[in-house]
């Protein structure tokens, strides 16, 4: 893959974050300035409470949830990680999440 970096600054010059971003902060930069959400940062269904026979589904690859009930706020958030193949419930208020898996596997090699 291409490298996340940018050029550097020049001599006698202060960097901004276009000069001296790197990786992942670097990538979503890029993406703001083009107009492409690189991370999915829109809230989940929250207009009702997840069943395990309707949890609320996520559609993700992988992903992190914060979960603050239903309605919206109605506790503090909890966050926890969604798992492909697996529901997932809210230890505050029961609601049911479950990942809708898309993208490729992790290889898993180091």
């Amino acid at each position: 893959p291409p490298g996340l970096y940018g050029a550097g600054v020049k001599p006698g010059e202060v960097p901004g974050i276009a000069d001296q971003s790197t990786g992942i902060e670097r990538l979503q930069y890029l993406g703001d300035a083009e107009g492409v959400p690189v991370f999915d940062t829109a809230p989940l269904d929250s207009s009702r409470v997840g069943t395990k026979k309707d949890p609320i589904i996520v559609p993700s690859p992988e992903r992190i949830i914060g979960c603050t009930g239903s309605p919206a706020d109605s506790h503090d958030v909890l966050w926890f990680p969604l798992m492909k193949g697996r529901q997932h419930r809210c230890l505050e208020c029961g609601s049911v999440y479950e990942m809708d898996f898309y993208g490729e596997e992790h290889d898993e090699h180091h």
